[in-house]
């Protein structure tokens, strides 16, 4: 990749909160007018990496440039090109829409002549032009998310950060996203996303990066990251944890792929389903075990997810296991 083809350059980053190592030297580079996606766990380091990038914390290592401007030689230089929709919406509940995308253009200090034909054009764009002089605290949770990524491309950045934008929202408001996300590259922003929703990655990244315990352990896109779990996962409803723990262990003997155990499923991934089927379901006739459901589709980003950190991904919201709320339960930004 060209440095003309590259947003944002990560080279050794890496940050601790006192004894707890958030970022261990991660290297990432991300492509331009594409989504890219950061993924893990809680507390794996995602949020770190944001704050970072944005300028909002100083690393302890490495560097990191955004359009070749540096995060801590030059922030002003990065603050000026890149915008960031938080978790939780940074809108104040206590003015309208409109007023919110005002205060936003004075704080950027645009022309004050620009400043009510940009929030217009994105009240229309984000479908909020009919909430335009409503209180926000009348808003939805999917309007009031919106409104925040609204917020964040006041100023036209080329570069936008979305922190799990999505945790909290209904499946429609999910989805009226993911196309603004779309709508947003199209015209040829960058956009790093953070997400624990397996399905969103998959949908909108165009490459992913999968970070645990401060590491980078999987950087690919994300085709290619399913296609090394094998061509076929089939899932085995047992009814009862006692016969799928049985069940596990018939199936752990084949080695034509690899079996785990979830609660009373057991999941087995291979290259070879239909033959590996076949032989299974003989396999557990004889151990005169019997499943109660049986599925069998193509892997998905969370099989990856659960093969590279040994658990699913569990978007909670409200909750911050990571260094990064370490850091603000002393009061850090």
């Amino acid at each position: 990749m060209t440095v003309a083809d590259t947003a944002m350059l990560v080279e050794s980053l890496a940050k601790g909160f006192g004894p707890v190592v958030a970022l261990d030297g991660i290297d990432l580079e991300m492509p331009r007018g594409t989504v890219f996606g950061l993924l893990g766990p809680n507390g794996a380091g995602k949020t770190t990496a944001i704050r970072i990038l944005t300028t909002i914390l100083h690393p302890d290592g490495g560097r990191a440039e955004v359009l070749g401007h540096d995060v801590v030689r030059d922030p002003r230089g990065v603050r000026c090109r890149i915008g960031l929709a938080g978790q939780y919406a940074a809108v104040d509940p206590n003015l309208t829409g409109r007023e919110n995308l005002r205060l936003i253009g004075r704080l950027a200090q645009m022309p004050r002549p620009e400043i009510d034909p940009r929030a217009k054009q994105l009240l229309e764009r984000f479908d909020l032009i009919d909430a335009a002089d409503r209180p926000v605290r009348t808003y939805s949770g999917g309007m009031r998310r919106r409104l925040d990524v609204a917020a964040a491309l006041v100023s036209r950045p080329p570069v936008l950060f979305l922190d799990e934008p999505t945790t909290g929202l209904d499946l429609q408001s999910r989805g009226e996203l993911w196309d603004m996300i779309r709508e947003l590259v199209a015209d040829g922003t960058t956009v790093l996303l953070t997400t624990q929703y397996m399905e969103e990655a998959d949908r909108l990244a165009k490459r992913i990066a999968v970070i645990d315990r401060g590491k980078v352990i999987a950087n690919d896109t994300p085709a290619a990251l399913k296609s090394q779990l094998g061509g076929t996962v089939i899932e085995m409803g047992m009814g009862k944890e006692a016969a799928a723990a049985r069940a596990w262990e018939v199936l752990s003997r084949f080695e034509s792929g690899h079996a785990e155990r979830d609660g009373t499923t057991v999941r087995f991934t291979t290259s070879d389903g239909a033959g590996f089927l076949i032989e299974a379901l003989r396999g557990l006739d004889a151990e005169k075990l019997a499943p109660v459901t049986l599925t069998v589709r193509e892997p998905s980003l969370d099989d990856v997810f659960l093969s590279l950190t040994g658990h699913r991904a569990e978007p909670a919201e409200g909750q911050d296991q990571s260094a990064e709320g370490a850091r603000r339960g002393r009061g850090a930004a």
